[in-house]
């Protein structure tokens, strides 16, 4: 499609309930389509950021994005194996959007530690306003709607989960126990007594939702499909994220699909809301 050719679509109202469910769905299938190449001998490619790509990243892009299509003809999708062949130009007229990350943690995937998900969110004016999280090694899946809450789904039906608060000493920390810059450093200092704990992809933003994290300081680079799902989640679930990147924007909650990159700044991820995050920045 080329950019002068967009025309913005009547969305009508939106069955949200439909649309968690179908996502939830996709989420499965894709895992499944991941867990077929985990258990056997797989090829890693590299892209020209030097970011790992592996078959099980591709084939869960096609379930994913084949399966919107039909779930939502009219709701566009930008997809981490497909964002290129999208101009900003473009997807910056998009008031509604579905942000995937087909295989968040292909790092993982490739040390086969397990800590690698399935990120699907829906954005729309630039909230990340519905979003699954799905761990295809446990099966575990977190799901969040804005206004609507947040849940861990079992096999009996939805566990309604909420954030630590308040959080008291230790602090869990997201933070690597072995690599970690001057920068981060500072700030766990300051933080005072903290449980680092060690935790890949998405899965932080998850275990902050469910009370078992507490903060998650971010000052390398993300993208905005690594983001989306696992903040709405933990928004729902009474948390924040916190874009820190000086400015106008320093303090308000992350958002997406506002400027021409996609690459998220520095932020700070929290379970009790009212914690000294400032000043572990000073």
């Amino acid at each position: 499609m080329a950019v002068g050719d967009f025309h913005m679509p009547d969305y009508g109202v939106l069955d949200y309930d439909m649309l968690r469910e179908g996502i939830i769905a996709l989420s499965r299938q894709a895992s499944a389509a991941i867990m077929e190449i985990y258990g056997g001998d797989f090829a890693v490619q590299h892209k020209d950021d030097d970011s790992p790509l592996t078959a099980a990243d591709l084939a869960s892009h096609r379930c994913i994005v084949e399966g919107l299509e039909k779930l939502s003809p009219r709701i566009p999708i930008l997809s981490e194996e497909s964002a290129e062949e999208v101009p900003a130009l473009l997807r910056r007229q998009w008031p509604l959007m579905w942000l995937v990350d087909p295989l968040d943690g292909t790092r993982e995937f490739v040390k086969r530690n397990g800590e690698f998900t399935v990120n699907i969110a829906l954005i729309q004016d630039g909230e990340a306003v519905l979003g699954v999280v799905q761990a295809p090694v446990t099966g575990a899946l977190w799901h969040g709607q804005r206004g609507r809450g947040a849940f861990r789904r079992e096999a009996g039906g939805d566990l309604p989960i909420r954030v630590r608060t308040p959080a008291t000493a230790p602090l869990r920390v997201a933070a690597s126990r072995s690599h970690r810059d001057a920068r981060t450093e500072a700030v766990l200092a300051r933080m005072g007594d903290i449980e680092p704990v060690g935790v890949g992809s998405s899965l932080k933003f998850c275990r902050l939702a469910e009370g078992g994290m507490d903060a998650y300081p971010r000052f390398g680079p993300t993208s905005e499909w690594d983001t989306a799902a696992g903040q709405c989640v933990l928004e729902a679930a009474g948390g924040a994220v916190l874009d820190l990147a000086p400015g106008g924007n320093f303090g308000r909650p992350l958002r997406y699909n506002q400027r021409d990159t996609i690459l998220n700044g520095e932020f700070m991820a929290l379970g009790d809301k009212s914690l000294p995050w400032r000043e572990w920045l000073a």
